[in-house]
């Protein structure tokens, strides 16, 4: 990360009158601790109103620089409950991000709008989530992002096992169950792999975009399937979906 990206990484983190520790701040940028004192000494010399010392932490004055955010209620009430769902059903990282977007956006809310976001009645419980299966989301999640194959062992609904070897291109929340969505090396096709009946997931070697292989390929064929099928409905459309899935 270049250090312009860090100062403006710990400047973000600093917002919404917090204390945080260096070691904290340390930790979420990969970097050491003599390098957030050498940081927060920069923003300080450069006007930013950050106090705190090294041992205690550090907490930023409010209203430096922040851009006017406005939000009507609807969209409020979109942001809260939408963060609450992934706090809910998503892995660990997603559901910390979550409520990081959360704090950040609360920190620029006129006042009005702060009291409309914490009197939002939505809410959303998930006892099926494990914290394994929470790791298990994370992981795929990166491995999207990275490009990154993946080795499992899955378990189709009749408890048949097989070894997989897929390219990983995004993840689909279906209500109460997550699936991947990836090339799958041994069906030499598309196929949808629910989450909790992944084992022993590894990440492999990187891979490339490939045309036939990714993501806008299996759209295209999903629109295409379902236009030959008469589907127009979403759910219709889903249903299509599910011909790839290996559930």
């Amino acid at each position: 990360m270049r250090r312009a990206d860090r100062l403006f990484q710990i400047v973000q983190y600093l917002r919404g009158g917090r204390l945080v520790r260096a070691q904290d701040l340390a930790e979420r940028l990969e970097v050491s601790q003599r390098t957030i004192y050498r940081d927060i000494a920069d923003l300080q010399a450069s006007g930013v109103p950050v106090d705190g010392e090294a041992g205690v932490g550090y907490i930023m004055q409010g209203g430096f620089d922040l851009p006017p955010l406005m939000f009507n209620r609807d969209e409020i009430v979109a942001l809260v409950a939408g963060a609450r769902l992934l706090r809910a059903w998503g892995g660990e990282a997603m559901a910390a991000a979550a409520m990081e977007a959360l704090v950040k956006i609360d920190a620029v809310l006129p006042e009005a709008e702060r009291d409309r976001a914490a009197a939002v009645q939505v809410h959303a419980f998930a006892p099926e989530m494990t914290d394994p299966l929470r790791r298990q989301l994370d992981r795929i999640e990166i491995a999207v992002d990275k490009r990154r194959c993946l080795t499992f062992v899955y378990a189709d609904k009749a408890a048949q096992h097989t070894q997989r070897t897929v390219r990983p291109l995004g993840l689909w929340f279906w209500g109460k169950v997550w699936t991947l969505v990836a090339w799958c090396e041994l069906r030499e096709d598309f196929r949808m792999f629910r989450v909790d009946r992944m084992t022993d997931t590894c990440a492999g070697a990187g891979y490339k975009a490939e045309p036939g292989r990714d993501l806008r390929t299996f759209y295209a064929l999903m629109r295409q399937r379902s236009l030959e099928a008469g589907c127009t409905a979403p759910g219709q459309m889903r249903a299509q979906a599910r011909e790839h899935a290996d559930l």
